[in-house]
């Protein structure tokens, strides 16, 4: 299996673990049991769910300009203005997948959305951490979770609901760094699109990831392991 390198050190991670525990304080175990009981278990932890997504405002301001990319004009492709002639072949790709069945569409989503070159932040924004749009991805290329986001927003546009579909932050024990995948819930099995694997694997196969936290357009939950 070929890896990518990722950028995050191993100390932030537990960092942000300290973190998110002491928002959650107040939020009561048994929140856990109704945050989507069909969504399968990830890697052996169980979660709280919150709905406060606003902690997150990297992932808040995709989703804003995400929603903007999709007003976007039409200006000639040669232009050097992100606009909509950038994002057709995005839309005729997922425009050909329509009427597929879903597992045919993770498995062409994953595959497609891992062509793109992988390139830190640092590099590409000057920043330590930035959560780009499909629109920036595919122009500029990105990260882990830049992957995850444009997975995420591909099968949110074939029909896929928030219910589906958690973004996961977690720690990659063998590689002892952080990194972030999607996973799509599937007929009650959890399945893992990963810009380091070139498949989509079960979660349950995959035994060095410990999530920290997960989210979608609605909710967000805190992983603890047990």
């Amino acid at each position: 299996m070929k890896t990518t390198r990722i950028r995050y050190t191993a100390a932030r991670p537990l960092a942000v673990v300290f973190t998110l525990s002491a928002a959650m304080m107040a939020v009561p175990e048994s929140a856990s049991a109704a945050a989507n009981p069909a969504f399968p278990a990830l890697f052996g932890t169980r979660t709280t769910q919150s709905t406060n997504i606003s902690m997150f405002p990297k992932w808040g301001g995709a989703l804003s300009r995400y929603f903007n990319e999709r007003k976007l004009g039409e200006t000639p492709c040669t232009s050097t203005l992100f606009n909509a002639c950038h994002l057709k072949a995005w839309k005729a790709f997922l425009q050909s997948l329509k009427g597929q069945d879903k597992l045919s569409q993770v498995r062409a989503v994953n595959t497609y959305m891992n062509r793109q070159r992988y390139l830190t932040d640092p590099r590409n924004y000057g920043v330590k951490d930035y959560w780009a749009t499909p629109g920036q991805f595919f122009k500029r290329n990105g990260d882990c979770e830049d992957y995850a986001i444009a997975k995420f927003m591909s099968l949110r546009a074939l029909g896929f609901t928030n219910r589906d579909m958690r973004i996961v932050v977690l720690q990659d024990l063998n590689l002892r760094v952080g990194h972030a995948i999607l996973v799509v819930n599937l007929n009650g099995r959890a399945l893992v699109l990963d810009n380091q694997v070139r498949r989509v694997v079960p979660a349950e196969s995959i035994r060095h990831y410990r999530p920290i936290y997960s989210i979608n357009e609605r909710n967000w939950w805190l992983h603890r392991r047990g």
